[in-house]
Formats: structure tokens, C-alpha cells, sequence
């Protein structure tokens, strides 16, 4: 007798050094919807959610914006200034002023031929007013290369995923610290923090304190890709350290951001709940293809101890 299959959504939890369990979970019921959405961000309020929602092939990629009431979270909408161009990587300033993305878009409204991806931003002059037109973020951040997932803590200081020439490997962390109104010439973090192999989409607390950001073909590597986490001290970042599991698991985890106030880690994972067993029919296989766990790119939380975020 052929083994029946069971296809289910697992809830991982892990006891870590007495601490209390993590739990994953999938990250919004309003978000099961769609097959492939990443990244994460948040107003300070705790109400008001962006992310990216792709085509499987990723050639369309859209900001969207969630909004929680008393009932929960809303259904989605495509954000006022994403929707033609692929736009992705959205991050909240800390004021909620600002809203950073990545764009392929031209840089004029009279070029026709997109670019590479470059930082942009949108802002606006309160939690209730509109966003503006999309701004570049200009030199000396967005170069001939690309430039991804900006992060920026309260002192304005911006990290950023590059892949330029004096990257230490592939894909590199960046920082540009923000001194007088402006960036300065942006800097890859050393290697206890980049390495020879890829490193991208940080977060970066509020305070400046800890960076968590993605990792591959790193030689402390755990799965496809994984999450690793550095603290600050005396302005010197110690060597990474990955985050336990089941934050990390044997598949591409990436795209963190933290809510620092109730203390919940929001990323992206493409992790797989295999089927069990044979697949008999094609309604298993449907069941299988439209499960949240099935290797898609899919938004997950962990809640997380303070112990996880002190060094």
C-alpha cells in the first residue's frame, strides 16, 4: 500500500540555551494568496506593512502595502508609486517619513530604458499624508553597478547591498555613514562581517547596535543561505554569527527586518515541506503547489528573545 501523502504547513519551535522557544510562522494570512512575496517593512506604529510581491519569473516585482485595523490586516494593494517598473526592497525610516526601495527604473521621466537597480526613496509629511514622486538617492551610493536593500538606522546612517569592484567576494555589505546632510563615500564592511562569498539584505537596528544580514557559499554556511548577526561595539563589528534554527534551515532564509518593539524577526525563506510519500494524483500535486511551504519565496516570523539581540 502506497504511503498516503500529508501536506501541511509545520510550525517549527526550538528551545535555544534556556531561552524561550522560537516559533516560525507564515508571516500574514492577507499574504497567502500569492505564490512569491519577500521583503519586509513597517511604520513605527506597528500598522501600516510593505513588502514585494513577484511573478515566478520575477519580471514583475510590486511594492505593496498592507494596512491593519481592528479586523486585522487588509487586503493588499499596489503601493501609489510602484506598478510599472520592477521595484522591490522596500524599507520604513525610522520617523516614517521615508519609504527606500530598489528600482530598475530610468532616472527621468523622459528615458524610456530602464537602468540597473539603483536606491530610491518616496516621503511624505506625515503618517497620513501621500507619498511623493520617487526620488534617486544619487552619488555617491547608486553608481553604474547595483545597489540593493537599504536599511537606515535613526542617525541616518545607511547600509545597502553592492556588487562594485572593491566588493572582498561577490555581493558585499556597504555602509555610508550620514554626517552634515550627506553620504559619505560608502565603505565594505571588513571581514567580519564580508567574506569572499555573498553577503546582502541587511537590517540594521535603530540604534546601530547589530546588523542581520544574508549570507551564501560562506564557509560557516548552514543551508542554501542563511541569516547571521553582528554587534557593535566600540564602532567595531564583531565577527557574524548565524541564527539558530529554525530562523535558519536548510534553504535560502534572507531579507530580515526586525520589529524591534514587540520583538519579532519578519525574513524570507524558500523552505520546502516535502511531500510524504508517493504523489497518487494531481490533487495531491495541486495541494503540494499551492502550500506555503513549497520552495516559493514566502514571508515568515519568529518571535525572539532579547538574549537573541545582545551580544
Amino acid at each position: 500500500m502506497k504511503t498516503r501523502l500529508f501536506v501541511f504547513f509545520s510550525i517549527c519551535s526550538l528551545t535555544i540555551f534556556g531561552q524561550a522557544k522560537i516559533t516560525v510562522s507564515p508571516a500574514m494570512d492577507v499574504l497567502k494568496e500569492f505564490n512569491k512575496v519577500r521583503d519586509f517593512t513597517m511604520d513605527a506604529s506597528g500598522t501600516e506593512a510593505y513588502f514585494t510581491v513577484q511573478s515566478q519569473t520575477e519580471e514583475v516585482s510590486v511594492i505593496s502595502i498592507s494596512s491593519k485595523t481592528e479586523n486585522g490586516w487588509d487586503s493588499p494593494q499596489i503601493a501609489s508609486f510602484s506598478g510599472t517598473y520592477k521595484d522591490m526592497e522596500p524599507f520604513m525610516s525610522p520617523d516614517g517619513l521615508r519609504l527606500y526601495f530598489v528600482s530598475n527604473r530610468p532616472l527621468h521621466d523622459s528615458i524610456s530604458k530602464t537602468k540597473d537597480y539603483d536606491i530610491w526613496y518616496v516621503e511624505r509629511k506625515g503618517p497620513d499624508q501621500k507619498w511623493s514622486n520617487p526620488i534617486n538617492l544619487g552619488a555617491p551610493i547608486n553608481t553604474e553597478h547595483n545597489e540593493f536593500y537599504p536599511a537606515i538606522a535613526s542617525n541616518g546612517n545607511l547600509y545597502y547591498t553592492g556588487d562594485r569592484p572593491d566588493s572582498k567576494g561577490e555581493d558585499d555589505i556597504f555602509f555610508s555613514a550620514f554626517q552634515n546632510g550627506e553620504y559619505s563615500e560608502p565603505i565594505s564592511l571588513d571581514e567580519n562581517i564580508n567574506s569572499k562569498g555573498f553577503e546582502y539584505n541587511g537590517y540594521i537596528s535603530k540604534d546601530d547596535s547589530y546588523l542581520i544580514f544574508g549570507g551564501y557559499a560562506r564557509e560557516d554556511g548552514q543551508g542554501s543561505g542563511d541569516l547571521y548577526i553582528s554587534f557593535k561595539n566600540e564602532g567595531q563589528w564583531a565577527k557574524a554569527q548565524p541564527l539558530p534554527q529554525p530562523i535558519n534551515s536548510p534553504y535560502m532564509d534572507y531579507c530580515p527586518y526586525v520589529d524591534e518593539v514587540k520583538g519579532v524577526l519578519y525574513f524570507t525563506s524558500r523552505r520546502t515541506q516535502n511531500p510524504e510519500g508517493t504523489l497518487e494524483t494531481m490533487g495531491q500535486l495541486i495541494q503540494f503547489l499551492n502550500s506555503y511551504e513549497n520552495g516559493n519565496s514566502r514571508l515568515y516570523k519568529a518571535n525572539i528573545d532579547d538574549a537573541l539581540l545582545r551580544p
